[in-house]
């Protein structure tokens, strides 16, 4: 169970907290610019390092309020850990973050009761019922008792928990315990929700009435910030971004993002398919090839005549494959911006 005590006057690393004036900024800090006030998150130049290791490099940020803004990366890409700098849990080694108009991590403390945290491993108690779990989280958010107990009433009822009220969390299902979670997370109605893969224990049906709790959030006028690793998750999002080795490789809508892509895709119908991804592995200006039952599918690093010596090296080969044009998709999306990353590391 993740502790909300309030931090202690240390900042991040066991190193004395900053004097701050009676704004919650730390004096001689000029305000963040607010360029717009339909964001709730803003972030320039945000870096973190431990040592020589860079985990998050120079990232620029802009999540619209009332978004369910989607977060993805491989293993190890840095989210997790941009995360816990735009919720004032760690000190970032430079950069500016702004989050419902405070300064991180300097007005974190003011932050704390208006944000969400949902992790990816259940953190509730297993030993108590839903209610008293619930029960518990309210007391934590020093929510009024009367007013707890009609946000509980109201939880269990959104959240499909009326008739399991008394059954302890640690018996239920993954989806169940992942809606109790998220019932929890949101228990003092903040205004930006934070979570970090959490559905990446639940079957697809479970997942998807997930989504649904998570729109009908961002319609009640909640901010979302999610990181998946599912494209079809990442396909519902307002906006996403996607980050590889500490850098912001991607940023935009699905549609704009795929758009992008336009010309790049291609579906290769071959009698032999694992002979024609040989051959198409050996063609310049092929990014990757993926198999899909009988089909491949193929991303080009441009839209130039890459489709006809596609055909003219099948052909060559002697394999026989019909080839035609597709449209791009998330997962075509997610392979250009994260392999592009090590031409643009050698071209700085």
């Amino acid at each position: 169970m993740k502790r909300t005590d309030p931090a202690p006057a240390t900042a991040a690393g066991g190193a004395p907290a900053p004097t701050l004036d009676a704004d919650g900024v730390r004096p001689g800090l000029k305000p963040l610019p607010r360029e717009r006030d339909d964001l709730a998150i803003r972030v320039r130049g945000l870096t973190k390092r431990f040592g020589a290791l860079v985990a998050v490099n120079d990232v620029d940020l802009d999540v619209p309020r009332r978004n369910v803004y989607g977060f993805l990366g491989p293993n190890g890409s840095g989210k997790s850990t941009t995360i816990r700098m735009l919720c004032g849990l760690l000190t970032p080694s430079a950069g500016e973050i702004d989050v419902l108009a405070l300064r991180i991590p300097e007005q974190a403390e003011q932050l704390r009761t208006r944000i969400g945290y949902m992790t990816q491993k259940f953190s509730l108690f297993e030993d108590l019922t839903v209610r008293e779990n619930l029960e518990f989280l309210a007391a934590v958010q020093d929510i009024p008792r009367a007013r707890a107990r009609k946000r509980i009433d109201d939880l269990v009822e959104q959240y499909h928990f009326h008739d399991r009220q008394k059954q302890l969390a640690g018996t239920m299902s993954g989806g169940q315990k992942q809606r109790l979670a998220l019932a929890g997370a949101v228990i003092h109605e903040p205004e930006l929700l934070f979570l970090d893969e959490p559905t990446s224990a639940v079957d697809p049906e479970s997942r998807r009435d997930f989504w649904e709790k998570l729109f009908e959030l961002a319609d009640a006028g909640t901010t979302l910030l999610v990181s998946t690793h599912y494209m079809d998750e990442a396909e519902r999002c307002h906006r996403i971004a996607i980050l590889d080795r500490g850098v912001l490789v991607a940023d935009g809508t699905p549609d704009t993002l795929t758009g992008e892509l336009a010309g790049r895709t291609l579906v290769v119908d071959a009698a032999q398919p694992r002979k024609a991804k040989a051959v198409l592995l050996g063609i310049a200006g092929v990014v990757s090839v993926a198999q899909i039952g009988n089909v491949l599918r193929v991303l080009l690093a441009d839209n130039g005549d890459a489709a006809a010596r596609v055909d003219a090296a099948l052909r060559a080969a002697g394999t026989e494959a019909g080839v035609s044009a597709s449209q791009a998709n998330l997962e075509d999306v997610f392979v250009s911006a994260t392999r592009a990353q090590p031409a643009r590391e050698e071209a700085a």
